[in-house]
């Protein structure tokens, strides 16, 4: 919360210095509101361990790992995750100017036997999973001109895939949360 605080006071002294556009304040201070309504739902629901929010220079990034929200080798939602994914909804719904980009990830244990039918690759798992997550704030009011989904499969781990914590810390679906590349 500190963070917050001082982050709307550095934008309130370089607004009133006028080094920054009223559209530059106006953006860091809705940042900082999104991060801070994001923070609160997601810590009042969930560990450290199984969601994490990071804000970076020109993004926030939610990070849950896959057993919050699907189950074990699943891709379609599981009740939990679908009420994870319902709180946060309204706080994505309302960014204006927001991209919002749900991105799938997958550790690099080969599909079983029971899903390779359906999904050749991590690749295409990791896309079917991002794909339900994106379906699913479009159904709970994010606009769906604003959502969008992509697959990595196990290209970009952020955790050793030799033991099994590394490679749940792999399993994950990252919200990514950019101001809109439009023309």
């Amino acid at each position: 919360m500190k963070s917050i605080k001082l982050s709307l006071v550095l934008c309130a002294a370089l607004m009133a210095a006028g080094c920054v556009t009223d559209k530059t304040y106006n953006t860091e201070v809705q940042k900082a509101n999104t991060y801070a309504a994001l923070n609160q739902t997601l810590s009042s629901e969930l560990s450290s361990d199984q969601a994490q929010i990071t804000q970076l220079q020109n993004e926030l990034k939610v990070t849950m790992v896959n057993e919050i929200l699907f189950p074990e080798g699943g891709w379609t939602l599981s009740p939990k995750g679908e009420a994870t994914l319902a709180k946060i909804a309204p706080t994505l719904s309302n960014l204006p100017g927001q991209q919002i980009i749900v991105q799938g990830f997958t550790d690099n244990e080969p599909i079983g036997p029971a899903l390779r039918g359906r999904f050749p690759s991590n690749l295409e798992l990791s896309s079917a999973r991002a794909d339900n997550v994106a379906r699913f704030l479009t159904s709970k009011g994010v606009p769906q001109n604003s959502i969008s989904a992509q697959g990595f499969g196990d290209a970009r781990p952020v955790a050793s895939n030799t033991t099994p914590q590394g490679k749940a810390k792999n399993r994950r679906v990252e919200i990514v949360i950019s101001a809109a590349n439009r023309p």
